[in-house]
């Protein structure tokens, strides 16, 4: 497939401009023309480039990207990532707030349907749009099986906050470092609220406003994403892929 025309669909499919994010989203650095293999990633970092390029892959896809905001110069380490891409053809193309927003593929709706959610609606805001999903489990599950269930989903420790009823029938998710929105969870009556990294100052919020709060791993929480638009490259297009898994521990 040429690699503009599924640069193309990926800008199309998740919307890329539509959110005012720090990242540069889109294609970040160009590699070869004609792409077969696609390699996935949370992070652009040299470990994923070496291993997307041990893969045979002509483009990795990355959840958090080189680029943020302002202009960085292409120095030190930053060259080193930049120059390996080039010297290998490898391009790499970046998704941020839209691959944790999208509803077909997205972090946090890829979430809610992994650990069996019904009824799912819009939950959280990023600069002013729809980021996080909130939803009801079918059946209501003990606090402790949900941290269990997450766990064996994602394979990362969860931490709970244990401040809110012991049964969770709802649950709101928002991936990556989104702490203070348990407050938001709270504010909308949820029973629980997910997130990845937790944050020293937000530890109270959830003992004195009556909420559970898990936290399941900043890296971990946004693997579902890239998983879930790799299958789509797959069955769309018929491209191999491979998931690159440089778990960071956070």
């Amino acid at each position: 497939m040429h690699r503009d025309d599924l640069v193309r669909w990926l800008d199309a499919y998740l919307d890329v401009q539509a959110y005012d994010d720090p990242s540069l989203n889109g294609l970040q650095v160009e590699g070869r023309e004609e792409v077969t293999k696609v390699a996935f990633a949370v992070d652009a970092t040299l470990a994923a480039f070496e291993q997307a390029a041990d893969m045979g892959a002509d483009l990795l896809v990355t959840h958090h990207g080189l680029f943020w905001g302002q202009p960085k110069a292409i120095v030190g380490m930053h060259a080193r990532r930049v120059r390996f891409l080039l010297d290998k053809g490898i391009g790499l193309y970046t998704a941020h707030v839209p691959l944790d927003a999208h509803k077909e593929v997205g972090n946090n709706w890829g979430l809610a349907r992994i650990l069996g959610l019904d009824e799912l609606a819009d939950f959280a805001t990023w600069k002013g749009k729809p980021i996080g999903v909130q939803g009801v489990f079918p059946t209501p599950v003990s606090l402790r099986d949900l941290a269990d269930r997450i766990e064996k989903e994602l394979g990362e420790a969860v931490l709970v906050h244990a401040g809110g009823p012991v049964e969770v029938r709802t649950l709101g998710i928002v991936s990556g470092a989104a702490a203070w929105d348990v407050v938001t969870a709270a504010d909308a009556g949820l029973d629980a609220f997910l997130t990845g990294e937790p944050k020293h100052d937000v530890f109270p919020e959830a003992f004195e406003r009556g909420i559970n709060a898990l936290f399941a791993g900043h890296y971990m929480t946004e693997t579902v994403g890239v998983n879930l638009l790799a299958t789509q490259l797959r069955e769309r297009f018929g491209l191999a892929t491979e998931f690159v898994l440089l778990p960071t521990g956070l």
